[in-house]
């Protein structure tokens, strides 16, 4: 009776296990959902993603922006939303760029849930760019390595902008974060 009793309580608890992970499944966007008005569709947080705490120097061949509205040195404040503890986080300008820079979607090289419209890859960071604008939808190679398994990826161009893009330090979360590559002028707002 007891063998009975213990098999069919153990049938119980992983039938509820099952169930309950059905419904708490990602939504193939890997977990990043949400809009932030910045081109539409879904948003990328990167508080779950490996990003290293140093972003490292600009890529080679980026130009820097010859009268950026927040030139280096300027403080801000962000209102991106990348990562946690990122919008409303003051944020020193430590680089100003006039390049294109695009929302990608791609799924890592190293395996695990597509990731849609990252915020940003720049044109420098992307194999074989060239010069010129990549319309929507244009399949590309990743140089870009601000996170695991971004390097080398397939990606598609999700939607890209023209405003000047800058590299910031800023803290959040009780971490500092120097070089963050990369935060787009609609995303910065004068420091009150």
């Amino acid at each position: 009776m007891r063998g009975r009793m213990t098999t069919a309580l153990t049938v119980a608890v992983l039938g509820g296990v099952l169930a309950l992970t059905g419904c708490g499944g990602e939504s193939g966007n890997g977990g990043h959902g949400g809009d932030d008005g910045h081109g539409g569709g879904e948003t990328m947080d990167h508080s779950t993603m490996e990003h290293p705490m140093d972003g490292g120097p600009p890529p080679e061949g980026i130009t820097d922006a010859v009268d950026p509205t927040y030139p280096v040195g300027s403080v801000v404040t962000l209102t991106a939303d990348h990562m946690a503890g990122m919008d409303g986080a003051r944020a020193t300008i430590v680089g100003a760029y006039d390049t294109y820079t695009y929302a990608v979607d791609y799924t890592p090289t190293t395996g695990g849930d597509p990731v849609t419209d990252h915020r940003w890859v720049v044109q420098q960071e992307i194999e074989d760019a060239g010069d010129q604008r990549l319309p929507d939808g244009t399949e590309v190679v990743l140089l870009a390595d601000h996170m695991k398994g971004m390097r080398g990826a397939h990606a598609t161009i999700a939607h890209s902008t023209d405003e000047t893009v800058y590299m910031v330090d800023y803290e959040a979360d009780g971490m500092t974060m120097t070089n963050h590559k990369w935060v787009v002028e609609s995303e910065i707002e004068p420091a009150s």
